[in-house]
């Protein structure tokens, strides 16, 4: 009897320690993606854009043109877009990234450039219509950024960034086009 009831406790036991570690192995599942970060899929290939600077107290105005590769960083959270382009105030090279933030039920943007920018942005989109808001300092004022981006066509979509010192009156800094590209930009030397 008393084997008995050892083998008892000894199966108890292991059943305890199998169901602890089935449970601790679904704890260790990877996230999965919240299903807005697909639509974010529109943004992967390889691009080119032209564009009207518009002067102001922040730089010249004039034509400026760019090209990026954006792709999946691993996991399928985030698109991450290496770019370059040249306007009037010379040669840019960025690194950006979008993602979508589940717990702010919104669309994020980081971005740094080779002019020492670091931007962050929350987006939200609507029906073909990205919107992206932020603030900075520009000049040693606080700034309120808006960047529209609306889809044309599967290929393309045109963009606009407008600044505002109140969040009331927008002024158009930057208005411009951006297509597919066939090719991939060329590779940094």
């Amino acid at each position: 009897m008393k084997h008995f009831k050892l083998a008892i406790l000894v199966t108890a036991a292991l059943l305890t320690a199998a169901a602890a570690a089935q449970a601790q192995e679904k704890k260790m599942e990877a996230p999965k993606p919240a299903p807005e970060v697909q639509k974010l899929g529109f943004f992967v290939g390889n691009w080119t854009s032209e564009g009207d600077m518009k002067p102001s107290p922040w730089g010249p105005g004039g034509k400026m043109t760019g090209m990026s590769h954006c792709s999946w960083m691993q996991g399928g959270f985030f698109v991450v877009c290496h770019e370059e382009g040249s306007g009037p105030m010379g040669k840019m090279n960025g690194l950006g990234v979008m993602g979508y933030d589940a717990a702010a039920k919104g669309y994020t943007w980081n971005g740094f450039n080779s002019m020492g920018e670091n931007e962050h942005a929350v987006g939200s989109v609507d029906g073909k219509t990205w919107t992206y808001t932020n603030e900075s300092m520009m000049n040693g004022k606080l700034m309120k950024g808006r960047y529209t981006m609306v889809e044309t066509s599967a290929s393309g979509y045109d963009f606009k960034l407008e600044t505002s010192e109140d969040g009331k009156t927008w002024n158009s800094m930057m208005e411009g086009k951006v297509a597919k590209a066939s090719a991939a930009p060329p590779a940094k030397k």
